[in-house]
């Protein structure tokens, strides 16, 4: 008998046992079938047991788990090369996570800040935005509920609204060192932000001297059929921000720096224990190839989606906004054989595989439709 009662009680009921998995679908011990639409929360993007993944996985975990930043190991650089291609900048750090990606580019915010002598330092981030729950990047997260509990967080964080272009202008003064933004605002209910709205990120930023610093963790990777969300507009940040499917199930986030951005942390300056092991590198290098073939249809079938459901997002990302609370439409869906999730307490969440089809999606629309009418 599987019980929680030594597990710290940070999270909710959760009424599923999830045993093993199999292209879209999860199964419980049951053997119950469920599709799942949320993925992990966008990590399983080529659904369960892939067999690039599996066949990377069995051949490197039999050769080096880990061997640590002290050495050198044949897949760190070629994920650095193959991201810094992906992305069109320069330099990469691998870490464990999105929050500890958001790290290292905060850290490069302020070492150059400091490197240069700007002692007012002011960050622009986004108001209903997410970027993780460590102190530094919860302090650029745009949401009490996340924040309050352990303030006093990192000093001189200003929020502006969600495609605010005026207010992100009265807000990005002289002193301002970076603006953080996800393209596409996940937690925050599926939003996306606008060209008028990146397109002031960019100038803006560039006038200030500061860091345009894109959080990608959940909307980049192939999620919206781009490689990258913020290159459907022709715009470069300075810092980008990932990780999420990137290990393709095993923890591994990435920041990826222009030059210039990148500078600002030397030698000593930054590092990690677990992140960029063998093991994590060559797995993700096998998810980058197969969702590299796979953009064409993560456009299509994303254009599908939106046709069907309604709702807002953009390619494999959609959300769709209710006139009343979602938690009792995530659970009737369950019940129904599918694994939806809800954030703002209204907005349904939609992240499928990369590999879904025609009859996935079709039985999803279908079963969200009847959840919403049992209301």
């Amino acid at each position: 008998m599987v019980t929680t009662e030594h597990l710290l009680p940070v999270y909710g009921a959760r009424p599923l046992l999830v045993e093993r998995g199999e292209g879209c679908y999860v199964f419980d011990a049951a053997g119950r079938q469920y599709l799942d639409f949320i993925t992990g929360i966008g990590v399983n993007a080529l659904g369960y047991g892939h067999p690039a993944l599996v066949a990377a996985i069995r051949e490197q975990a039999a050769l080096c788990v880990h061997s640590s930043n002290l050495h050198r190991h044949p897949y760190q650089e070629a994920l650095a090369a193959r991201l810094a291609a992906w992305s069109g900048l320069d330099l990469v750090f691998l870490s464990n996570s999105g929050t500890e990606a958001m790290e290292a580019a905060l850290k490069a915010a302020r070492a150059r800040a400091n490197a240069t002598g700007r002692r007012q330092q002011r960050i622009v981030a986004l108001e209903g935005s997410f970027h993780g729950r460590s102190a530094g990047s919860l302090a650029v997260t745009g949401q009490g509920k996340y924040r309050d509990p352990f303030g006093p967080l990192t000093p001189d964080v200003v929020f502006v609204g969600v495609n605010d272009v005026a207010s992100l202008r009265g807000a990005a003064n002289e002193d301002t060192i970076a603006i953080v933004a996800e393209t596409i605002l996940g937690e925050g209910g599926i939003v996306p932000l606008t060209a008028e709205f990146l397109e002031a990120i960019r100038e803006l930023a560039t006038q200030r001297d500061a860091l345009w610093i894109a959080d990608e963790t959940q909307c980049g990777l192939g999620r919206t059929g781009e490689r990258f969300a913020y290159q459907r507009f022709g715009l470069l940040p300075d810092v980008v921000v990932t990780a999420k499917p990137l290990g393709g199930g095993l923890p591994l986030g990435a920041t990826m720096f222009s030059a210039e951005a990148g500078a600002a942390l030397g030698q000593g300056m930054h590092g990690t224990t677990f992140g960029g092991g063998p093991l994590a590198c060559r797995v993700a290098l096998a998810f980058l190839e197969e969702t590299e073939r796979l953009l064409p249809a993560i456009a299509e079938m994303g254009a599908y989606f939106l046709e069907r459901l309604g709702g807002r997002g953009r390619g494999l990302m959609v959300g769709l906004e209710l006139d009343g609370p979602g938690a009792p439409v995530v659970e009737r869906a369950r019940e129904e054989g599918l694994i939806i999730n809800c954030t703002q307490g209204n907005v349904l969440r939609f992240l499928p595989p990369y590999v879904v089809g025609w009859t996935e999606i079709d039985f999803a629309c279908d079963v969200v439709r009847a959840s919403c009418r049992a209301d």
